[in-house]
């Protein structure tokens, strides 16, 4: 450590010298005609959309096969009875997705930092931003400790059945492990993914959901643990994922931009947080707002059919969801990168092309959904009750797949341009101020039921966020942008003042 810590030392004069010339650069880059500009749009359109899918595809196969090893171990679950099942759901779903959203909304302050300093060329800051975001999230893990502590009261509060809440706590205990490894995993797939070091996310995720379905198997069936096993297994190949990532980054994977780790992250942590929190409190309100209508399902008449219904098509559009958040991490990398460049246009134009791509694939399940919509519910139920009721909604999950095209690939843009402070209040507004209380005016006051409440909290929601997040982005003034992102960097590129002897 004090090697590294001397090292930091003497690379201190050198980074002050080079700072001026460093701008000097990224004044002429700015000033550069783009060299795009001279190509056809057909072929400008190809390398975009290269370009795009490099992080889009990989993205999409790392958050499958994520969000795939948390349906084994509900499968394994499940098949040890019923109140395990609604155990390892409710403690995974309710204790563990709450954290999972702000931790994962806070970790996408990385996208905007090392994107923009990935594109200035400031590669050595890469690493120094991601331990300042170790050092935030590992401390915000500690904040979050009481909803794994006291799970059981709270599930209780919320009227989950005593066995149910008893069980769904001890479970909350063994995930803990889980939540510390989110403040490690999330800033390392940044990193990586800023830098376009995308095809190691995608297969240190095969392999781990490999080793997961062998451990849960071993842990479940062959060591009796039972849903203990199943929690374990799960914590184990999320500390794998990390695991693997960073022997990539330690062992040379990174030359450029990991050179150790630096007594630097602990310099200006409090603006760190701030835009971390920013970040956080963006995508948690989005993250959380599909989560309230399941709670709202519940209060209404026949809520168990009701819930049926909903939870299938939320399943669907979950999955579904993974490629949309996939252009978020995309689109945020991209417009980061051309904005920390000076490429304003670049960044408009990769806007442009993500937006397009993802809504054509949101069409595309669009026009699905509303073929086979008396058909995909067979996935998961054979009850023609459920079947009938999934049916009647499916026009709503076919506008909400659409929608959800549209609305996280502006986020992304708004997460590369470090718009983060600004995106929170607005879906703060839309969802929670305009969204919820249409819902329930319509699915309780009105007695339209799930249809109503799920209608308002769409149009109410969703397609107004999505309609004022195009405003903004159409509005958007990008050689400004650019010139904004130039200063960030330099702020965020300029060593510590010296320490007084």
């Amino acid at each position: 450590m004090g090697s590294v810590k001397d090292n930091e030392e003497n690379r201190q004069p050198l980074l002050a010298e080079a700072t001026s010339a460093d701008w000097l650069l990224s004044k002429n880059t700015v000033e550069r005609v783009d060299e795009d500009d001279d190509k056809d749009l057909k072929t400008r359109v190809w390398i975009e959309t290269k370009k795009l899918w490099h992080i889009v595809g990989p993205s999409i196969f790392s958050r499958i096969a994520s969000y795939t090893m948390n349906i084994i171990t509900q499968g394994f679950a499940g098949h040890l009875g019923e109140v395990e099942l609604a155990a390892i759901s409710i403690s995974n779903t309710v204790i563990v997705g709450l954290n999972f959203g702000l931790l994962l909304g806070m970790a996408s302050a990385l996208e905007t930092l090392c994107g923009q300093a990935f594109g200035a060329k400031k590669h050595h800051m890469l690493g120094i931003y991601m331990q300042r975001s170790w050092i935030v999230l590992f401390l915000c893990c500690f904040l979050l400790l009481p909803l794994y502590i006291f799970a059981t009261p709270i599930l209780r509060a919320l009227g989950q059945p005593d066995d149910v809440a008893e069980l769904s706590g001890m479970v909350a205990l063994w995930f803990i492990p889980l939540h510390f490894s989110f403040a490690f995993q999330f800033p390392i797939q940044r990193f990586l993914q800023s830098q376009l070091k995308t095809a190691v996310l995608a297969w240190v995720s095969l392999a781990v959901l490999a080793i997961h379905t062998v451990v849960s198997w071993l842990f479940v069936y062959k060591l009796n643990l039972g849903i203990v096993g199943a929690a374990v297994a799960l914590d184990i190949s999320w500390w794998l994922l990390f695991i693997g990532l960073f022997w990539y980054t330690a062992c040379g994977g990174c030359p450029e931009t990991w050179s150790g780790f630096s007594t630097q992250a602990f310099s200006g942590l409090w603006e760190f947080i701030r835009l971390s929190a920013a970040s956080g409190v963006m995508l948690c309100l989005e993250n959380w707002y599909y989560r309230i209508l399941m709670l709202m399902t519940g209060y209404l008449e026949n809520a168990t059919l009701a819930l049926d219904a909903l939870s299938i098509c939320m399943n669907i559009n979950g999955w579904e969801m993974m490629i949309p958040l996939a252009f978020l991490a995309a689109t945020g990398v991209r417009v980061a990168n051309e904005l920390g460049a000076g490429r304003g246009k670049a960044a408009k134009f990769a806007t442009v092309v993500s937006v397009a791509q993802s809504t054509v694939i949101g069409l595309i399940f669009c026009v699905l959904i509303m073929i086979y919509q008396d058909k995909f519910a067979l996935i998961f139920s054979s009850s023609l009750d459920v079947l009938n009721a999934v049916k009647k909604i499916s026009y709503l999950l076919a506008v909400t797949i659409l929608l959800n095209s549209v609305q996280p690939v502006l986020s992304g843009v708004a997460v590369g341009a470090g718009w983060q402070s600004k995106v929170a209040c607005i879906n703060l507004g839309c969802y929670y101020l305009v969204g919820v209380p249409l819902g329930l005016l319509m699915g309780m006051v009105l007695n339209t039921g799930l249809e109503g409440m799920w209608a308002g909290m769409i149009f109410g929601g969703t397609a107004l966020q999505t309609i004022i997040l195009a405003f903004i982005t159409y509005r958007c003034d990008w050689e400004n942008e650019a010139e904004k992102a130039r200063m960030h960097v330099q702020k965020w590129s300029e060593p510590p003042p010296a320490s007084q002897s």
